[in-house]
């Protein structure tokens, strides 16, 4: 049976934070990079508030300390993710791909794109497993894991080539990663993913309705459901023909375009 707090709120939830806080990164990130260190400075905060919060709530099984660990999970993931597209923690390799290379060659230099900002998930990945090892909330660690797990599965496919590589999200001065963008094709790699995230979804969602009435075992399963869904979401939008700013156009400044930009060059030489 379906229950309005232990399977919807939670839903609603996940959503609304998704939504929001996807777009209030895509915001910080395209804007000037004047305002970077600022953003990033915020962002460290609220990645180090975010790690305290986790801690304070794995002490806790109750509805309240899961709600609180999944957002302090989202906060440390919102920290790393302005930092890889500021462009602080990326990679050691900070321009265009080599065309002429292919396998084994070309995804070393691809890999090199984004090494930094890899590792400090990883290692935020395996801080946070070792400190909820033993407690009784452990839907921190658990939410970082699975948005590192979903995250490394979609820049593989990109890696490899899917049928819609629509980057509008993308800041200008991360424009080079699009070289490393396979061609644009279904293969069988994306469709294993999205079958995959289905079904652990669908486990996810069997645990949630398993779970007793109002327990912080069923927000919880929901919260992990409604997150691995929003997943199968994204890996979906790689094989459709959808634009990023139909939802977060609201978000991202306009930018303009060559014609204006050439035509703003002109001016300026006019008026020197």
């Amino acid at each position: 049976m379906v229950s309005w707090s232990g399977h919807i709120v939670p839903f609603i939830v996940t959503v609304a934070i998704w939504f929001i806080a996807t777009g209030l990164i895509a915001w910080a990130d395209n804007r000037e990079r004047a305002t970077f260190s600022r953003s990033l400075v915020i962002g460290s905060v609220a990645g180090i508030a975010g790690l305290v919060v986790i801690l304070v709530a794995s002490l806790s099984a109750e509805v309240w300390a899961v709600y609180l660990a999944f957002v302090g999970a989202l906060m440390v993931w919102g920290w790393h993710e302005l930092s890889f597209l500021t462009g602080a923690a990326a990679g050691p390799r900070r321009g265009p791909s080599d065309p002429s290379l292919t396998g084994i060659a070309r995804f070393r230099q691809a890999a090199g794109t984004v090494m930094h900002h890899e590792v400090a998930l990883a290692l935020t990945a395996l801080l946070l497993i070792s400190l909820s090892w033993n407690v009784p909330n452990q839907i921190g660690a658990t939410v970082f894991v699975l948005m590192f797990g979903m995250r490394l599965i979609s820049k593989i496919n990109l890696f490899v080539g899917v049928p819609n590589t629509t980057s509008e999200m993308l800041p200008e001065h991360l424009a080079y990663l699009k070289t490393y963008f396979g061609r644009n094709r279904m293969t069988v790699l994306l469709a294993l993913s999205v079958a995959g995230l289905v079904a652990m979804s669908a486990w996810f969602a069997t645990l949630a309705l398993a779970a007793p009435v109002g327990s912080a075992q069923m927000v919880g399963g929901s919260l992990l459901f409604t997150l691995s869904l929003l997943g199968v979401l994204e890996h979906l939008f790689l094989a459709l023909p959808f634009r990023d700013g139909m939802l977060w156009g609201w978000a991202i400044p306009k930018r303009a375009g060559p014609q204006r930009k050439a035509a703003g060059s002109q001016e300026r030489n006019v008026t020197t």
